[in-house]
């Protein structure tokens, strides 16, 4: 919904999974896994090789997922970094900006900051990242009030460092480029990051003249955030793994007993397992409840997040929203359980329908996809597929990866209603979060609409998109 990080590349290997699936794919280098019977996994890595942690999550009958260490993962990601800046300079000369100027304030992080920079904790009180176009090469300089090893394999840093109020001047002197890049002037946050101060700061240190020349960044930034890398697909693939993992745990006897657990203690219990795996979220972890008799609320057109003291019974339909964070990148997932009455073995068929009825939706989106598409047409495409099979939906999906709701070419209800098509190209490669859900009366529920509200992570193909796992096609299931 609503970290530090690469000089190795990652192999892959393929290996048997808990999951109703062909073999996982997950990287050789980096995190390695072994099958072992039955069906448990063991997880390495091989950069140097870490103590294993215990071959069962807890228990669980799941794998235990070991994520790379800090440092590993600061690594990973500079080795990422160097294959940014190198695609960096054509995307500035596709936005028309000369130079490009990031701000980093104390203790005030800008968003784009571990992105642009190597990704490691920044102190000083104000740090200035610039990149110009020279007009042959990429000139890229880091203006810190220290210097530091590891930002000059990235930066023109001088190890005694001038200030700010000398250098910038000084670039624009040299340079006197058409077009200054900001943080300014934009809808999304993380491309009006830009401080009051720090723009007084620039203003007041390039004079009015470059101010004259200040433009917003917003595309570039948009283009550089939605751009993922090759090397990126094994570790992304890897946490939406662990996402997974979680979420069906959450969704079992493991943490849910019908008639004691409430909603908040599942809650609870992601918070728990996200601490033992040394991840975080972007977004608190929600639960909806639907149940046969009872109106569901609503909030902003969809159906509220259920309160914690909800305790959870037999014959409930259980939704989770769920999404983790590391290494930079962002998951979002959401899933659906049945808890079975006394007697059941399945949930009942209606239910069944209106999953059924979801993932056709969701084929329609994947299938409708196809990189250079405009958003608008292809949101367009998939109602009037909806409306032909009969099937009430809604769509609302999002860029996902740098940022949980990410920039780039969303399909979306809102923004079709807004502007009637949504303007923006469909980016190769680009992950997406494909969010949606069908709404469908149930029989056995006296006809009350049941909504199944999935929430897939995607890449795009030249042939649509393509899940990094597959799609839930049945209920999990939680005895009584």
């Amino acid at each position: 919904m609503l970290s530090p990080i690469a000089s190795r590349s990652c192999g892959v290997q393929v290996i048997d999974t808990p999951y109703d699936e062909p073999g996982l794919v997950l990287p050789a280098r980096g995190i390695i896994l072994v099958a072992m019977r039955p069906l448990i996994l063991i997880l390495a890595l091989s950069l140097p090789a870490l103590p294993l942690a215990s071959v069962q999550a807890a228990g669980s009958g799941y794998p235990a997922i070991v994520l790379p260490t800090w440092s590993q993962q600061i690594a990973i990601r500079e080795g990422w970094l160097v294959k940014r800046h190198a695609a960096l300079l054509d995307m500035m000369r596709r936005h028309q900006i000369d130079m490009w100027i990031v701000v980093n304030e104390e203790f005030h992080d800008d968003p784009l900051t571990q992105y642009i920079a190597p990704p490691r904790p920044y102190t000083g009180n104000r740090d200035i990242f610039v990149f110009i176009d020279t007009g042959t090469s990429l000139r890229k300089i880091a203006i810190t009030g220290y210097a530091e090893e590891n930002i000059q394999r990235f930066f023109e840093s001088p190890d005694d460092p001038k200030p700010a109020d000398q250098v910038l001047p000084a670039l624009y002197e040299q340079y006197h480029p058409k077009h200054i890049g900001l943080s300014i002037d934009a809808k999304r946050g993380v491309q009006r990051s830009l401080t009051h101060d720090s723009y007084v700061f620039l203003a007041k240190a390039l004079g009015p003249e470059a101010e004259s020349h200040y433009v917003p960044a917003a595309d570039l930034i948009e283009e550089y955030s939605d751009t993922r890398l090759p090397d990126e697909f094994e570790t992304y693939k890897t946490l939406v793994a662990l996402t997974d993992q979680l979420t069906r745990r959450a969704f079992s006897n493991e943490v849910v007993t019908p008639g004691k657990t409430t909603v908040g203690d599942v809650r609870r219990w992601l918070y728990d397992q996200m601490g033992e795996h040394d991840v975080t979220t972007w977004f608190q972890p929600d639960l909806r409840l639907q149940r046969r008799g009872r109106v569901p609320s609503t909030s902003r057109g969809f159906l509220a997040v259920e309160p914690e003291e909800t305790v959870i019974e037999p014959g409930d339909v259980l939704h989770l929203d769920f999404g983790i964070t590391c290494m930079g990148l962002n998951t979002d997932w959401q899933k659906e359980a049945y808890v079975l009455r006394p007697g059941e073995t399945d949930a009942p068929a209606g239910l069944k329908h209106a999953m059924a009825n979801t993932n056709t939706l969701q084929e329609s989106l994947m299938t409708n996809s196809r990189p250079g598409r405009l958003a608008g047409d292809v949101y367009n495409a998939i109602m009037a597929d909806m409306t032909a099979r009969g099937i009430e939906a809604k769509v609302y999906s999002h860029p996902i990866g740098e940022q949980g709701h990410g920039l780039g070419a969303g399909l979306d209800y809102r923004a079709a209603q807004q502007t009637g098509s949504e303007g923006k190209h469909m980016r190769k490669g680009s992950y997406i979060s494909i969010e949606l859900n069908s709404a469908t009366p149930v029989p056995e529920w006296d006809g009350q609409k049941v909504y199944v509200m999935e929430e897939d992570d995607a890449y795009l193909t030249d042939d649509g998109f393509k899940t990094f796992l597959p799609r839930q096609t049945s209920f999990y299931l939680i005895h009584p």
